[in-house]
């Protein structure tokens, strides 16, 4: 019997450690969890951060692609405009489908005409193929400005709330205003993140598309050496 009532002590003392111990274990921080305890101003900066990876992802693969090596473009147009064929040159310009090959196609049509027209001409088409790279990226750049911002205004509105919450209930525990500053930093926090992916993005596009200008404009230097050499 003694024995008994020892083992049914046991038990109950290891229950009751149990017990304690799970009540006082720290409630597992999930990332769901912070997503929704930024209450309303979540939702527009969700939508920034959708709005600047759909962009920056199209815009990728468009310069990326536009950015591929065309020297053996050049080489079949040098080919053909060194033995004269003109429209053996425009035919593999149009089939190229490149800003390249729609440049020098606009030079290819002017030729004949005095070499600043074609520059002009060629020039003219570069700055439309440039333009057509840099689309929406500016926006990536408004998203940089605008969530930082609106990261602010959710942590300035919480602030608010717990404020006005101590006026009604006269409870200024330490617990209470803690608790609702940690779910407001919260949108600082990712307003922060977007805006700095956002401004790293913009940065990065933008240097690839230097990057292209400085190719293209290289190209058709080329393309003018090649038109103003003797006995052309």
């Amino acid at each position: 019997m003694f024995l008994l009532q020892i083992d049914t002590i046991t038990k109950a003392v290891a229950d009751t450690t149990a017990q304690v111990t799970t009540a006082a274990a720290p409630k597992e921080l999930r990332f769901i969890d912070l997503l929704f305890s930024g209450g309303w101003v979540m939702i527009p900066l969700l939508l920034l951060f959708f709005l600047a990876l759909v962009i920056f992802i199209e815009r990728y693969l468009t310069i990326r692609k536009a950015s591929k090596d065309e020297t053996n473009l050049m080489q079949q147009v040098k080919e053909s405009i060194t033995a004269g064929k003109l429209d053996s040159a425009l035919a593999i310009c149009r089939g190229s489908n490149t800003a390249l090959g729609r440049m020098l196609q606009k030079g290819l049509l002017r030729i004949g005409r005095p070499i600043k027209d074609i520059e002009g001409a060629i020039e003219n088409i570069g700055k439309l193929e440039v333009s057509k790279l840099e689309k929406n990226i500016s926006i990536l750049g408004i998203v940089a400005g605008i969530a930082p911002m609106l990261g602010f205004v959710g942590t300035i509105s919480g602030v608010i709330r717990i404020f006005y919450n101590i006026s009604l209930t006269d409870n200024i525990s330490m617990g209470a205003i803690a608790g609702g500053l940690y779910e407001k930093m919260i949108t600082s926090a990712s307003g922060l993140i977007i805006g700095i992916l956002a401004y790293v993005a913009y940065h990065v596009l933008n240097i690839m598309v230097d990057r292209v200008i400085l190719k293209m404009e290289t190209d058709a230097v080329e393309f003018i050496d090649l038109l103003e050499e003797p006995g052309r």
